[in-house]
């Protein structure tokens, strides 16, 4: 699916703005900022934790001037699902909340007039969604059986009355997340692009259309003179004495691919970058490339999980700072605005689809495994031309080892899916949690082992010297299996500003202290091939006993001021590249 684009074919109505919003049926409409979520955009409590269908509406105006072309209604992602009217009169609906999704109005509403879209929005999660919710779960919820405890028949009423509790550990923020757009295109337009680079310089194009017409593509350098030029909807470009893309601290050469039909056009940036897996090497155009930067999230104040473009900015600013070349996008797609500036900043992107939260059962996701396999579609389909994307990630944390062979028959295929579907077909990993790694027989099977370990933290709790010992233990078991291994996360919560002579859990030392512990072992295997502490920032999740306004592992506080820890990666980090150099 390609970018919204205003160019000299193409125009884009930015739809962002203030809305009228209503929580629930019976409940006053009131002003709301889109895009942002919902949830902190008011003081009250049942907007904050509430889970059902909420509604938004404005007013659409079509540009007289835009007679005679396409009109598409584009919104890039709405959490979790999405019913849209135009009048009154459902258009279209979309389910999942990263996602984007479009609507043509061409035969709805014409140009000159103004039309009342409605967008209604569910939020709850469950056995069916992505991520995981806790919906209608005895697991969570407890059973009906006579006889149970006063918690236990608390825990029921909980779900009588629609308590929806993710099952992952970030908040569940809602509403019309990313921006809302109307764009045009002729009538015979440009449907998409596929671009496939190679080191030599050529590049193979895939150009889909609809109507009648010529495709013509020029390949321009930075400064915009044309370096190659091809007719027909499939082909090569070969550019001469290509220039490559690298990541920081190289430099991220971007080319744009200017493709014409018709009367329709279209620029779409690209990079020359191959990505490769030899032995335990992970290679970035032929050379060892090792991962090293914090994990996100999309979660800031105010915004919540909205899509917000200064924030994006100051983020990866604040990477460069850290020394930091990548992240993963724990855990769902994020908005393609961040994508696009890794792609002209050089941060190496790690692409996750928001399969978090997927216990075991004996039905091991029977329900989602359709709708799983659509999601990663979408997202590669998204994503695929993007330099900065350089492993597909298929989930995070799911129960592996409970059920190891139905779990091997859920993810497996995935696996498969993500090769057939991405042309570029980069490595494919899932991300695998703390358990019996020896029963576990998926996450060994990936092209590139990525691992979440909290050795010191949520077990041998603030013993370092043991948590080394066990997990050198376990590095041990791994190193035979000649794959390159990620630590995608690790870390301990840290409240900024405590600290301690003695480094003890929650101070600011023992933050250090730990990422000090846990670097030691990582720097003894010559088969790691990156660290990615958790977390970038301190983000919010639902209040419980193990959260102090949410998860403080981060190296920055919410409010993007940096800890100890922010420092010693800095320094760390730093290091990294200067040997890479």
């Amino acid at each position: 699916m390609l970018y919204p684009q205003a160019n000299a074919a193409r125009a884009v109505q930015d739809l962002s703005g203030v809305w009228l919003f209503q929580l629930k049926e019976g409940t006053p409409w009131r002003n709301i900022a889109v895009p942002a979520s919902y949830n902190d955009q008011f003081p009250e409590a049942e907007y904050r934790a509430y889970a059902g269908l909420s509604r938004y509406k404005t007013a659409l105006t079509i540009p007289a001037f835009w007679q005679g072309q396409r009109l598409i209604l584009r919104f890039d992602a709405v959490t979790h699902s999405a019913r849209v009217l135009l009048n009154g009169r459902e258009i279209g609906s979309h389910r999942g909340g990263f996602l984007p999704f479009e609507i043509e109005l061409t035969d709805l509403v014409q140009p000159g007039e103004t039309a009342a879209l409605e967008v209604e929005v569910d939020n709850r999660i469950n056995h069916s969604t992505l991520p995981i919710g806790t919906e209608g779960s005895t697991a969570f919820f407890g059973s009906d059986n006579p006889g149970i405890t006063a918690v236990e028949a608390g825990k029921r009423r909980q779900r009588e009355q629609g308590i929806n509790l993710p099952a992952f550990d970030f908040f569940n923020y809602a509403g019309i997340n990313r921006p809302v757009r109307l764009y045009t295109t002729p009538k015979a337009y440009i449907q998409d692009v596929t671009l496939i680079p190679s080191l030599n310089g050529e590049v193979k194009y895939r150009v889909d259309t609809e109507g009648e017409g010529r495709v013509h593509i020029d390949a321009l350098d930075a400064e915009g003179a044309t370096v190659a030029s091809a007719d027909g909807a499939e082909g090569v470009l070969r550019i001469p004495q290509p220039h490559l893309w690298e990541p920081r601290p190289g430099t991220p050469y971007l080319y744009t691919a200017r493709v014409s039909f018709g009367q329709d056009q279209y620029l779409l940036p690209f990079g020359i970058r191959e990505v490769k897996i030899e032995g335990t090497k992970f290679l970035i155009n032929g050379k060892p490339f090792r991962f090293h930067g914090p994990c996100k999230h999309e979660d800031s104040p105010f915004h919540g999980r909205g899509m917000d473009q200064c924030l994006n900015v100051t983020d990866i600013n604040l990477y460069h700072w850290l020394h930091a070349n990548c992240f993963r996008t724990s855990h769902y797609p994020y908005a393609e605005e961040m994508y696009r500036l890794c792609d002209r900043e050089g941060i190496v992107i790690v692409d996750e689809t928001p399969a978090v939260g997927m216990w075991a059962d004996e039905h091991y996701g029977w329900d989602l495994k359709d709708y799983h396999a659509q999601v990663l579609k979408d997202m590669i389909d998204r994503d695929k031309n993007h330099p900065c994307v350089v492993v597909w990630s298929l989930g995070n944390e799911p129960s592996t080892d409970t059920y190891p062979q139905k779990a091997y028959d859920y993810w497996w295929p995935l696996y498969q899916l993500a090769h057939q579907t991405d042309p570029q077909n980069r490595p494919v990993t899932l991300v695998g949690c703390q358990n019996i790694y020896e029963k576990d027989r998926i996450i060994p099977t990936m092209d590139i082992v990525f691992i979440n370990r909290y050795y010191g933290w949520y077990n041998l709790s603030g013993d370092l010297e043991t948590a080394k010992y066990a997990f050198r233990m376990e590095l041990d078991w791994w190193a035979d299996k000649n794959k390159p291994m990620v630590l995608s996360e690790y870390g301990a919560d840290t409240i900024a500003g405590l600290h301690g002579a003695v480094a003890e859990m929650f101070t600011e030392e023992f933050q250090v202290e730990f990422y000090k512990a846990m670097s030691a072992c990582l720097d003894e295997r010559d088969f790691i091939a990156g660290e990615m502490p958790w977390n970038f920032a301190d983000f919010s999740t639902c209040q419980g006993p193990m959260r102090v306004g949410g998860n403080r592992k981060g190296l920055f506080t919410r409010d993007r001021r940096p800890k100890m820890a922010a420092h010693y990666f800095r320094q760390r980090w730093a290091s990294m590249d200067e040997k890479s150099q």
